[in-house]
């Protein structure tokens, strides 16, 4: 299975590209998806003022103006992962879900290297791990 990146950033609500320790790297994304509503358009977070309102509990259609909360659009979307794993220096690509867990005592989108089979975190910017 060969992932698609994206062309563009209007294409991701979430979008990230990082290194690791040991040369690893991880470019990672989740595609907006249609309206279930209309089709006709991607939903995504609501436009205010020409801004998007980035802390929204929502996401609306910019085309029929439909609106679901953001616990019940989030768990539809998929994470899709490009990587150099750090354990192994494998590359390979992965998918799963958009849900933050927890990963060594901070949040973080967990993936599983398809060569070792070790657990590689994303997590948010900054965030160190709390390992011993």
């Amino acid at each position: 299975m060969t992932i698609k990146q994206p062309e563009s950033m209007d294409e991701c609500v979430y979008f990230t590209r990082r290194t690791l320790d040991n040369d690893g790297r991880i470019m990672a994304w989740a595609y907006r998806i249609d309206c279930p509503e209309c089709g006709k358009a991607k939903m995504g977070k609501p436009v205010e003022k020409g801004k998007v309102k980035t802390r929204a509990k929502e996401y609306v259609c910019p085309e029929c103006s439909h609106t679901e909360s953001k616990e019940e659009h989030e768990p539809k979307l998929t994470l899709e992962i490009k990587y150099t794993c750090p354990h192994c220096g494998d590359t390979g690509e992965a998918t799963t879900e958009y849900k933050r867990k927890t990963f060594e005592g901070v949040p973080a989108y967990v993936f599983v290297c398809n060569k070792c089979g070790k657990k590689i975190g994303i997590t948010k910017k900054m965030k160190k791990s709390k390992k011993k």
